[in-house]
């Protein structure tokens, strides 16, 4: 009987230990500024002359957890050398190459329970959705995700947290379950002890490829509102180049940005200054999440133009055709390392913040 009761002793304090160590970092908006464990990011710091103080740079990791439950196309995803698909090995990947990124000097990274278009744009087909058809979680995605909040928490990294993605939103069985995906996620989140996740509860909620009402620009602030309840900061984002309603610049925690489509850093200014206006009796951090606009051996680039205009930006990168394994982070399978011409381009310029 000691026996027992001294493995069980045992066992608890493993569990504590364990706990104790999630909740390092924490994420917090004061005004327009992000704040991290209390203090607001780069505090104090200029860039090239303009005021980096509070802003979140981020990256566009969003297959982080990724599998594709459709026996018919999963053949697709398959790594080069060994000739097979294994989630666990993306997962794992991904973890092994965090401390890089954010000793370039990335904050903050974005990843999805529904995941993004594995070859960066369209997204028919394959299955790939951490909620089972009524809401509930699927053990196997939350068993990768907890690798990688664990990871960013360790190391002081923010985590925008995607929770639905058009293409797999018709795997869920309507409003009921939508509504017990969020509760679900949120939940254990919370029971998990993270305080570092910002949520993005739809991505391109006015796109049209969305089948769910409740996932459409009229009804998202339901979502919003539903987990701003468990005290969670939390936005939606829009398509590239729109700007969002005045519904969701009222009601949202900080809001979300896209630049897919901007043709010239004219547009990106435009965008900022008319969602700046929509906000001007409210301040608060306003932050692209997706641009695959690049150009950052140019004195003026998108990235640049949102500084410019105290607005973060968000690298999203995927493989071209024909391009080599190690481009793009989005495109399945991928390489997490920073080996491609545009990543260090993107990370050196980063890392001079």
């Amino acid at each position: 009987m000691r026996r027992y009761i001294y493995l069980f002793f045992l066992l608890f304090l493993l569990v504590a230990c364990n706990n104790r160590n999630v909740g390092k970092t924490t994420v917090s908006i004061v005004g327009d500024e992000f704040y991290i464990n209390g203090k607001p990011t780069f505090e104090g710091k200029t860039w090239r002359g303009m005021k980096i103080q509070g802003l979140l740079p981020n990256s566009r990791m969003i297959n982080g957890i990724f599998d594709d439950l459709n026996p018919e196309t999963v053949s697709q995803w398959k790594y080069p050398d060994t000739n097979v698909w294994s989630a666990e090995r993306n997962t794992n990947e991904f973890v092994d190459a965090m401390s890089t990124w954010r000793k370039h000097g990335l904050l903050a990274f974005v990843i999805g329970m529904q995941g993004g278009s594995p070859k960066g744009y369209g997204n028919k087909g394959w299955i790939n959705t951490a909620f089972a058809p009524d809401g509930s979680l699927r053990q196997s995605y939350m068993a990768r995700l907890e690798k990688i909040l664990n990871e960013a928490d360790k190391l002081g990294m923010v985590v925008i947290l995607q929770l639905f993605y058009f293409g797999q939103d018709e795997y869920l069985d309507g409003d009921a379950a939508i509504l017990a995906a969020v509760d679900n996620t949120v939940e254990w989140v919370k029971k998990k002890g993270y305080k570092n996740i910002l949520f993005e509860v739809v991505n391109e909620c006015d796109n049209s490829a969305y089948e769910q009402a409740l996932l459409k620009p009229d009804r998202v602030l339901e979502l919003i509102k539903r987990v701003q309840s468990h005290s969670f900061l939390v936005s939606t984002s829009f398509n590239g180049r729109v700007v969002p309603n005045k519904e969701v610049c009222e009601c949202a925690d900080f809001i979300l940005l896209h630049g897919n489509g901007a043709k010239s850093v004219d547009v990106i200014k435009k965008q900022i200054t008319e969602t700046k206006k929509m906000i001007k009796d409210n301040p608060k951090p306003v932050i692209y999440n997706e641009d695959d606009h690049y150009d950052f051996e140019k004195p003026m680039n998108n990235f640049v133009m949102a500084t410019s205009q105290y607005v973060s930006w968000g690298y999203f990168d995927y493989r071209r055709k024909n391009e080599a394994f190690e481009e793009g982070f989005q495109s399945i399978p991928i390489d997490w390392s920073i080996r491609s011409e545009r990543k260090r381009a993107f990370f050196n310029l980063i890392s001079q913040w």
